[in-house]
């Protein structure tokens, strides 16, 4: 590993091309579940999760964060918090009340958060260093 890689400052990476890239997973997934009779209502209670999650995570993104703004910033990071532990909890409750819903659920969400997360970090590390 490069010396620096993780300690260079570097701007926060967009939201829109991860956002797309999830969506994109969730969208090829529906012709799939209709071929190969997954249950319905898996992709679809992964496609609200996913819908709610961005949603919450853009009107996050528009909150004043920094030091100039500490109590928005801890409300900011614990929303973000709450976020990823509300779909787990959802999805585990979901997997306990009906397998087969909850793990296609599951299957779905996790290969679109999977390629958001990548293609973040691909942004992230492409990118220019920070001001």
């Amino acid at each position: 590993m490069r010396a620096g890689l993780l300690s260079t400052p570097r701007p926060v990476p967009g939201r829109r091309a991860p956002a797309l890239a999830g969506a994109g997973v969730v969208a090829l997934a529906l012709p799939v579940f209709l071929v190969a009779g997954f249950p319905l209502s898996g992709w679809v209670l992964a496609a609200v999760l996913w819908a709610a999650g961005e949603a919450l995570g853009l009107w996050l993104a528009r909150l004043p964060i920094g030091a100039d703004h500490l109590g928005v910033s801890g409300f900011v990071a614990l929303a973000h918090s709450f976020r990823g532990i509300a779909v787990m909890i959802v999805l585990l409750a979901v997997t306990v009340a009906s397998k087969d819903v909850g793990v296609a659920a599951v299957a779905v969400y996790a290969l679109a958060y999977t390629l958001s997360l990548a293609v973040s970090l691909v942004e992230y590390f492409t990118g220019g260093r920070a001001a």
